[in-house]
Formats: structure tokens, C-alpha cells, sequence
């Protein structure tokens, strides 16, 4: 499954490890925006480990620097994205150039940002 063509189905129908071996990182939230999909690519990339973020609110509190229009405030107004985002993080760590993928549908209860490195 590549970053670009992965579907929203596709990330619901995999399981964790499915999901872990992904080259990207993948989070899944509900509405409330507490993360309930965190796999292993982005625990490895951003260095936060599942448990500390699993249950968590994703904007609030494990990714601030996508707190903002472009990225949290998409999924409160859209009910459907699907679009690809040239992006910089910022949080714990150095400026860090990425693509992400806002993925939500208003027939899919999880809303996922994929990021690639």
C-alpha cells in the first residue's frame, strides 16, 4: 500500500501489524480527536511510544504543531478529505519537511493522518 492510493477501508480493514509495517506513519482519531491508532513507523519516527498517546488528544496533546487550519481545524470543517498536504514539523524536534494525508469520511468513525517522511 503506498502513502498516495491507501484508502480510508484499507486503513480500517488492516490490522496492527498490517498497519506497523506501513513506510508511513499512520494515526487514527475519532471525532473527540483521542488517537487510537498510533503504528509502529510513526512510534519510530516521532519517537513517542504507542502507550503514551493511545487515548490521548492527538491535536492538544501529542501533535500541537498540527493544531491549526490546515490541518485539525480541515477535519472539524470537512466531512470528507482526502487530500495530501505539504507540511513542516516543528514539535520536539528540528524542522522536519513531510507530506501528510488527511483522510475522513462521515461514514467512517476514525479520521487518520498518515505522514511521510
Amino acid at each position: 500500500m503506498a502513502f498516495e492510493t491507501v484508502a480510508l477501508s484499507d486503513l480500517e480493514r488492516m490490522s496492527a501489524d498490517e498497519r506497523d509495517i506501513l513506510p508511513f506513519g499512520v494515526v487514527g482519531f475519532g471525532a473527540d480527536t483521542l488517537v487510537q491508532i498510533y503504528n509502529a513507523t510513526e512510534a519510530r519516527m516521532s519517537g513517542l511510544d504507542p502507550s503514551t498517546v493511545i487515548g490521548v488528544p492527538f491535536f492538544d496533546a501529542v501533535a500541537q504543531c498540527m493544531n491549526n487550519f490546515m490541518v485539525a481545524q480541515r477535519f472539524e470543517d470537512e466531512a470528507q478529505i482526502d487530500d495530501v498536504v505539504p507540511y513542516v514539523l516543528t514539535l520536539r524536534m528540528r524542522p522536519t519537511k513531510v507530506r501528510l494525508r488527511l483522510l475522513a469520511d462521515q461514514a467512517t468513525p476514525r479520521r487518520y493522518v498518515l505522514i511521510e517522511r
